[in-house]
This record gives structure tokens, C-alpha cells and sequence, in this order.
């Protein structure tokens, strides 16, 4: 893995804790009566300006009750982690006006929730610290910023059926990130089609690859497997790309279909996690 500055690292804090006072139903002047820190001081952390001493931190854990989230959360300001092969494609999906991802085992990166992302940094080997795991989520889930534009990237995602029936973090966690798919799915934020087991052997099965283009460079394609990735911009190598997943999405499921398949996906797991 490798570390380096990361300016972003503050306004992901800040939206971490903004997004969880809100859920509280909480104003800035309430949170800080109980945490016993200034309105303007919350609003400085919220907005990136501001970085909470340890003890603040832990303050705002407790009010929270998120369990010393915040605190293991500091270190991240320092800098970012996120594994090597994947820095240049990072800095290009953050680039990207169009996205178009194949996600063979995962629900790719950029469209996971917390609890889903942290249930995947689980299975690492060697495991992850606490610290470790917090700073990977605040990478993982700011990378989701990108889709808080109405419009821009257009995503299209292509989900193996596999990502739907694999139980990662257990039924729960399974159902609320399938939920958030059919959100963004019906939303049209996203365009997503799921490759149901009875496709058959596909062009895409060797692994993950996210197509991506830009306003004033050509496409780039990344592919990765396990612990490797590849950034292509060969022409030949990003058209041949591409032509493999438009004939994969061929015998994918219509994007109402599969989202009716997904959300049914939800409902068992629900069913179960009652």
C-alpha cells in the first residue's frame, strides 16, 4: 500500500461527520452543546477547515456513540492509503466525464456503503488494524463524492449475479448495500445491468474492468485482479476492451430487469436478517 498527502482527506472527515450528525437529526449548534465545542469550531471540522485535537475527537465519538470512529479517523488527515496499482486509475476516475464497470465477485469501489466496504477490508490478509480499516474507508468512501454530481460521470455498472449472492458482512449488510444500488439504479444516477448465472461462460470472466473517458484525453481501461492492476491507454488494447464488454452486456439483464432482480435480492436477505 502506499501513502502520500492527501488535501481531500479533511473535507472527507468533515462530510463523515456531517453526514452522521445529520442522521441524528442534530444541528451544528445542538451537536456542540453536547459535545461541548464551539458551533463555529463543528462547522470548521465539517468543512475541511478544521482538525479536531484527540480529545475533541473522542468528545464527538461519544455524542455520536460511534464507538472511537473519530478518533481512529484522525490519522487519515495525515494522508491517504490505498493499494498501489490502483493510484493512477484513482486519479483518472475522479477525471472521468463517462465510467463503465464490470464487477465480476464485488460491488465495485466507488458504489459500496460503509458497512459493506469494512466488511471487505475484514478479509485482508495480514488483518487490517482498526486505524488501518478507518483509513481505507475514508479513501473508499470519498471516492464516492464523484457521484454527488447529477450528472457527471455517467456510470454504467455491470454486476456479475455473483456480487448479488455473495454474502459479504452477512445479510444485513448485504441488504442495505443492494438497497443503495437500487437507489442510485432508480434515481438514474447509475445504469445497471446485472450478467445472470444462466449467460453462461462471457467475454469479461478473466476479471474487473472499468472503462473510463474524459473530456479532453482518450479512454483508459484498468483491469485488476488479485493484488495486481493494469492501466491501459493503447488504443487498440481500450477498443478491444471495449469490445468485450459490450459483448458481455449483450446477455446482461435490461437495466429494469435486473434492477427488480437486485431488489428482490434485498428483500430475501432482509427477510433473513429478521
Amino acid at each position: 500500500m502506499a501513502i502520500e498527502d492527501n488535501p481531500e482527506s479533511r473535507t472527507s472527515y468533515g462530510d463523515e461527520l456531517r453526514r452522521r450528525r445529520e442522521e441524528a437529526g442534530l444541528t451544528q449548534e445542538e451537536l456542540s452543546v453536547r459535545a461541548i465545542l464551539s458551533r463555529s469550531y463543528i462547522a470548521h471540522i465539517e468543512a475541511g477547515r478544521r482538525r479536531p485535537s484527540g480529545d475533541d475527537a473522542r468528545r464527538l465519538d461519544q455524542v455520536r456513540g460511534a464507538n472511537g470512529f473519530f478518533e481512529r479517523f484522525l490519522p487519515t488527515l495525515d494522508g491517504r492509503k490505498v493499494a498501489e496499482h490502483f493510484e493512477a486509475a484513482k486519479e483518472f476516475e475522479q477525471q472521468a466525464t463517462v465510467i463503465r464497470e464490470y464487477a465480476p465477485e464485488l460491488v465495485p469501489g466507488i458504489l459500496q456503503t460503509e458497512a459493506y466496504a469494512r466488511a471487505v477490508f475484514q478479509t485482508r490478509f495480514p488483518p487490517m488494524t482498526d486505524e488501518e480499516c478507518d483509513k481505507a474507508l475514508v479513501t473508499r468512501l470519498g471516492r464516492s463524492r464523484i457521484l454527488d454530481h447529477a450528472k457527471t460521470p455517467a456510470m454504467w455498472v455491470m454486476l456479475n449475479e455473483a456480487v448479488l449472492r455473495r454474502r459479504v458482512g452477512g445479510p444485513a449488510v448485504m441488504a442495505a448495500q443492494l438497497r443503495h444500488l437500487v437507489d442510485l439504479g432508480e434515481r438514474r444516477r447509475i445504469r445497471l445491468q446485472v450478467l445472470p448465472f444462466g449467460a453462461g461462460a462471457h467475454s469479461l470472466m478473466e476479471g474487473m474492468v472499468s472503462l473510463m473517458w474524459f473530456a479532453d484525453l482518450p479512454p483508459v481501461v484498468y483491469v485488476e485482479g488479485w493484488r495486481t492492476g493494469k492501466l491501459w491507454e493503447l488504443p487498440s488494447v481500450v477498443q478491444q476492451c471495449l469490445s468485450a464488454y459490450d459483448l458481455a452486456l449483450g446477455d446482461a439483464l435490461s437495466h429494469q430487469q435486473s434492477l427488480a432482480l437486485v431488489r428482490s435480492a434485498a428483500e430475501d436477505y432482509e427477510h433473513e436478517a429478521h
